[in-house]
């Protein structure tokens, strides 16, 4: 892949005059951020106690070109860096995803390591409302994302082509073959990321890719996203989202919106999960489905969101997202597929993303511009979480202090969690953490 970018840019560079190509370099720009971060995490049970906690301290760095003729290239490097750590180590703002992947620890030796990637490096051809790019990109999407909520953003690796269209409609489409984790610096085969050392068992292959297939509208109002994520002898996945907002005279506004998720296993996959149903519970088969409303006056909004994922006991019915997708309305910090999409862990399944399970969220975010002390925001939400593989039900509650100024941000964050759960590959339910407590600090400074 590198040599291929390497290529493209000699092309480029050896086409046109000197001054053309120094204009390009003198005309790009440089942006990142500096981040510091702080995790704690406690769970308590029956058997044990346990806390492990992490300060780390990184960022990101990316440079892209001028434009010379519709052409850009890119590089973004990233890093994060532990220090004073203690002997019981939170790796999930250090190298989590190395080590399950290298040793099966995820709080071994290698995950507690530091590290450092060149995160994105790309050519990229624009031509009005036409955009190609080739290479190691941060990929937004409902379920292939960044999921930038901890130290570094996941990235893929591929082709992409985006095409602008009129009326705030915008066509996406990809071609990925490997994928980042957040908590790694190595580029993996994307299918070989989310199955492991089961990929050419339930594949018939050592890797595969995923066409991503994506149309978003926007205007003043209304919100649409429609995707289709094709990944061959493994897995077709359906994602909507249609959302509709709208502000009032009186000052109050409201926002109204609905989910809808379908997956099932194709091909190779769909034949060998049927016959060995103890590997994920059967063949593919998920279904969810989310909506939620919201009320906002001047500074401060309210929202309910409510979520099925549909039960079928015949089948593997949890939702499959090990590429940092996070996609339901009802998501929380603590059941944010964090582990699902850690090497080889795509058939398991954490809290609200289970086959069988019904959310109910409630959310409330105030700003204090009205005092003349501009930049604090405080969040405060709830989860109900009820399934009957559950001895009992999970109950979430977050709240988040932030203050903003300017390229400065501090966020702290609370997490307290009674009944912490998720489910095995084959959707067998985990034993559940009684008490699940989490505080974080984060501090980031954008340049």
């Amino acid at each position: 892949m590198k040599k291929i970018i390497a290529l493209g840019l000699l092309t480029v560079v050896t086409s046109y005059a000197a001054d053309s190509v120094k204009s390009w370099f003198e005309e790009g720009t440089t942006n990142g951020y500096l981040r510091y971060y702080f995790i704690e995490t406690k769970k308590e049970n029956l058997n044990s106690n346990t806390s492990a906690h992490a300060n780390a301290i990184g960022g990101i760095l990316s440079y892209t070109t001028g434009n010379l003729y519709g052409f850009q290239a890119g590089a973004t490097f990233m890093t994060t860096n532990g220090f004073a750590l203690p002997g019981s180590v939170d790796a999930s703002i250090l190298g989590r995803d190395n080590g399950v992947r290298l040793e099966g620890n995820p709080s071994g030796a290698i995950a507690q390591e530091s590290f450092s990637v060149l995160g994105e490096a790309f050519i990229k051809y624009k031509y009005k409302n036409f955009n190609a790019l080739y290479g190691r990109q941060v990929y937004k999407t409902p379920l292939i994302d960044a999921k930038d909520v901890r130290m570094l953003p996941s990235a893929v690796q591929g082709t992409f082509v985006d095409y602008k269209m009129e009326y705030g409609t915008e066509l996406r489409t990809a071609y990925l073959t490997h994928i980042k984790q957040r908590t790694s610096n190595q580029f993996i085969n994307i299918v070989k990321h989310a199955l492991g050392d089961d990929t050419r068992l339930i594949m018939g292959d050592d890797k595969g890719e995923v066409a991503v297939l994506g149309g978003e509208y926007k205007d003043d109002h209304t919100q649409v996203k429609v995707y289709d994520y094709y990944a061959d002898n493994f897995m077709n996945s359906f994602y909507l989202d249609a959302t509709f907002q709208n502000k009032l005279s009186s000052g109050y506004s409201y926002v109204a919106g609905v989910e809808y998720i379908n997956q099932v296993s194709i091909g190779n996959a769909d034949n060998v999960l049927s016959a060995n149903p103890g590997i994920a519970g059967g063949a593919i088969d998920a279904n969810a489905l989310a909506l939620k409303i919201g009320m906002g006056y001047s500074e401060s909004k309210f929202e309910l969101a409510v979520s099925e994922v549909m039960k079928n006991s015949d089948k593997h019915d949890a939702l499959v997202l090990p590429w940092d997708g996070t996609p339901l309305y009802t998501n929380m910090i603590t059941s944010n597929d964090l582990f699902q999409s850690n090497y080889g862990k795509a058939l398991t399944a954490d809290s609200v993303y289970i086959g069988g399970s019904q959310a109910i969220k409630l959310s409330y975010a105030q700003t204090y511009d009205f005092t003349g002390v501009k930049g604090f925001k405080t969040v405060l939400a709830y989860l109900n979480l009820d399934n009957d593989k559950f001895s009992d039900r999970q109950e979430d509650l977050n709240a988040v202090i932030a203050y903003g100024a300017g390229d400065f941000s501090l966020a702290l964050k609370g997490i307290w969690v009674k009944n912490n759960t998720s489910a095995n590959a084959d959707g067998s339910i985990k034993p559940q953490d009684d008490k699940f407590t989490q505080y974080r600090v984060i501090a980031n400074y954008n340049f």
